[in-house]
């Protein structure tokens, strides 16, 4: 998995590309844990994500939790296929999906 990350002030922009499963999610989680403190706005541009496993549902999770207290998180450009698994996880409810 590929992170591109933009920052514009207290916006975080991350735009994953490939799989977010068990072997890659700790590098998100890292990049996370780096970047967050200050950030009010964060954005997953996930149009290049073809997978999300159990393991990258718990970083989402993690972030949201954070986000939450410090300010906003959305999901843009979230494929069919990785709805369907936010859908039947029930993170629908959870997270801003636009």
């Amino acid at each position: 998995m590929e992170i591109i990350k933009t920052q514009d002030n207290q916006k975080l922009t991350l735009a994953l590309r490939g799989r977010l499963d068990t072997n890659t999610s700790p590098k998100l989680e890292a990049e996370l844990k780096r970047s967050l403190s200050g950030i009010t706005e964060l954005e997953f541009d996930f149009s290049e994500v073809e997978y999300v496993s159990s393991a990258g549902l718990r970083v989402l999770l993690a972030a949201q939790k954070v986000m939450k207290r410090q300010g906003t998180m959305v999901l843009r450009g979230v494929s069919d296929a990785v709805m369907e698994v936010f859908e039947i996880t029930g993170f629908v409810d959870i997270l801003t999906i636009v």
